[in-house]
């Protein structure tokens, strides 16, 4: 059995090569249009659905992985631009609970991932190993160091896991 939490499993770290560089920057350029359709013909209703129990909707996950990204993005440019910056943590229950993410239909964030996505691609696709692999920020929740690589990584699986959580679902619930 899938544990719908994780149904593309846990994001696993991986040492750098060209080929996983050109795969997650794809991810990275794609995400927006993945995720639309991911959605594509649901409605109101249906995008109403947690993708598990107390899971969130699937209107929920389409604004936060635009919340997530926008940190996303913020923490990329601070890491390029300064020593080892300390990013700020986000309590991204609670933001999914704000009025913009309650009231405010799923295109506004999809408009949002597809502008920031040109931009975020903009910025790493011309980056070389030794700058993805000595930029960092600190994650003071964590305690660690992570380098551009290592969010590259992440944010690349933070997406295609928020795709497959409406997809499976629409699997699970025949849509």
């Amino acid at each position: 059995m899938v544990d719908l939490r994780y149904p593309i499993g846990q994001f696993q770290p991986l040492p750098y090569s060209e080929k996983q560089f050109q795969e997650w920057i794809t991810d990275i350029r794609y995400l927006p249009q993945l995720l639309e359709n991911a959605i594509l013909n649901l409605n109101d209703d249906q995008l109403q659905v947690p993708y598990r129990d107390g899971g969130w909707t699937s209107h929920q996950v389409v604004h936060h992985v635009a919340d997530s990204h926008m940190n996303a993005v913020i923490r990329f440019k601070l890491a390029l631009t300064e020593d080892q910056p300390t990013i700020k943590p986000y309590d991204e229950e609670a933001w999914a609970k704000l009025p913009d993410v309650e009231n405010l239909p799923v295109n506004i964030s999809l408009t949002l991932l597809h502008a920031l996505h040109s931009r975020w691609f903009q910025v790493i696709q011309g980056l070389d190993q030794a700058t993805l692999m000595n930029c960092s920020v600190i994650h003071p929740q964590h305690g660690t160091v992570m380098s551009c690589w290592h969010l590259l990584g992440m944010y690349s699986w933070h997406g295609r896991h928020h795709v497959a959580h409406i997809t499976r679902l629409r699997d699970r619930m025949g849509w």
